[in-house]
């Protein structure tokens, strides 16, 4: 009877498997060989993060405002060198779905060379203009904080090179679904700043230059290893330095095509982040408090959807490679369904765990109800906004129509997350809460845009590569 029950199970989910995730460009143990070693590096990445803030605790107050203030500003610029390495993503997962491994390899190299150039500028501007940068930003935060700000941001900004480069790399490696080794180099990344952190801030209590410390340390060693696995090991590439070293203009111009309006609308969307943490600034350094540890614990809801919201865009590209549009949409109608399911998992798994998560970061007793408040607001709404706000323009981008999503995207934030975030934290009495309503809010209009653009034609009419 049990074996009979489980055969039954095991025919309905192959059943299922292959109705909304086998086509003619891949079947469904493709994507999801795409898809594990992505789940499992989401889940590592954020579960290590939350580790590292629930460590910063240790240290006060004034040192989890720091870090999650200038993470903020770090997240902003982090962004524009992860947008240009999924513009090489798209081009390599389009050239390897149109089996031209000769453009794959160039146009894998050009990647790391654009987004290598774009972090070493971007690092020199921020640690020579690293002191009116915060003033301008985070001017009103108090003394203790402002400093410990000030030592976060110049460590940090000198690894820009390190991290921005290991991404251009995993960039590649998932355009050509080669996820596994993308996993194996963030593991080692992530696994020693963890490690590292564990010596520097719990055993020597060097606070947030500890953290520093750490991160200098373990994404050097990443990129490192990076480099070194695509020369000497990695085959499918077949990367060579010299190839990185010469720019090639028509490449670039391709990858350019799809990094430049996603790098500024991560640059117009983070910052309207950092604009809404100028006012959570003027609620307090409890506020900010709440806000970095919700921001920890709603990360855990999102690990599977941000997993398959990096996978659609090599599953998609590789799609419209072929120009097999027809698989594209299915792709994406069930990635947006599993998007949906993972969120209603997530919730139920987590929700109840939620006294002893938050007691990871050690907070004043005052503000864990505010901190459960948008915890939960925020696990209801995600099964219903969150893919179709996220996983819809990765899907749309990932075939050629970057333009359209960068300008959505910039213009919802600004309209909705930042006006409204301000008229309901600030000028209205909802404080914090009212800024993470705004948030959610912002989610609903977007998606339901993005919507109406996929159930168009004009998302796939692109043509990036020949």
């Amino acid at each position: 009877m049990v074996i009979a029950t489980v055969q039954a199970i095991k025919r309905g989910a192959l059943k299922l498997l292959n109705k909304y995730f086998t086509g003619e460009s891949m079947n469904f143990r493709q994507i999801i060989a795409i898809i594990i070693p992505l789940l499992v590096d989401q889940a590592f990445i954020i579960g290590l993060s939350m580790l590292n803030t629930a460590m910063i605790s240790s240290s006060g107050v004034a040192a989890v405002s720091a870090v999650n203030m200038v993470d903020s500003l770090n997240i902003f610029l982090l962004n524009v060198f992860i947008a240009m390495a999924t513009g090489g993503t798209v081009v390599v997962a389009q050239y390897k779905g149109s089996a031209n491994d000769e453009m794959v390899s160039k146009s894998a190299a050009q990647t790391i060379s654009s987004v290598a150039m774009s972090a070493l500028v971007v690092s020199a501007l921020v640690i020579l203009f690293h002191d009116p940068l915060l003033g301008l930003l985070f001017g009103g935060a108090e003394p203790a904080v402002f400093e410990n700000a000030r030592i976060y941001l110049i460590g940090s900004s000198a690894s820009y090179t390190f991290i921005a480069i290991t991404e251009a790399v995993c960039g590649a490696l998932r355009g050509v679904a080669q996820t596994r080794s993308s996993l194996v180099l963030s593991v080692i990344t992530n696994g020693c700043y963890v490690l590292f952190n564990v010596v520097f801030i719990t055993f020597l209590h060097w606070g947030v230059t500890g953290m520093i410390t750490s991160m200098l340390l373990s994404r050097g060693l990443g990129m490192i290893c990076s480099i070194v696995y695509l020369v000497k090991i990695n085959t499918s590439l077949r990367f060579r330095i010299r190839d990185a070293l010469k720019l090639n203009f028509a490449i670039q111009k391709k990858i350019l095509f799809i990094g430049i309006p996603f790098a500024a609308e991560q640059m117009f969307f983070n910052g309207g982040k950092i604009l809404t943490q100028t006012f959570i600034v003027q609620l307090g350094t409890l506020s900010m408090t709440v806000n970095a540890i919700c921001g920890s614990l709603t990360q855990l809801f999102q690990i599977p959807a941000n997993a398959l919201n990096l996978s659609v865009v090599t599953v998609v590209g590789q799609c419209m490679g072929r120009r097999d549009v027809k698989d594209a949409r299915k792709f994406i109608k069930s990635f947006l369904g599993l998007g949906s399911v993972s969120f209603v998992l997530s919730a139920a798994l987590l929700l109840p765990l939620f006294p002893v998560l938050v007691q990871l970061f050690s907070p004043p007793a005052e503000i864990v109800p505010t901190i459960f408040q948008i915890v939960l607001i925020t696990g209801i709404c995600q099964p219903f906004l969150w893919p179709f706000s996220f996983i819809t323009p990765s899907s749309l981008r990932a075939a050629g129509d970057s333009k359209y999503t960068s300008i959505v995207s910039l213009l919802s934030m600004w309209l909705f997350r930042v006006a409204l975030g301000y008229l309901l934290g600030i000028v209205l009495p909802f404080g914090i809460v009212g800024v993470w309503v705004a948030m959610i809010a912002e989610w609903g209009v977007r998606g339901f845009i993005f919507l109406m653009r996929f159930h168009g034609k004009k998302w796939y009419q692109h043509h990036l590569i020949d």
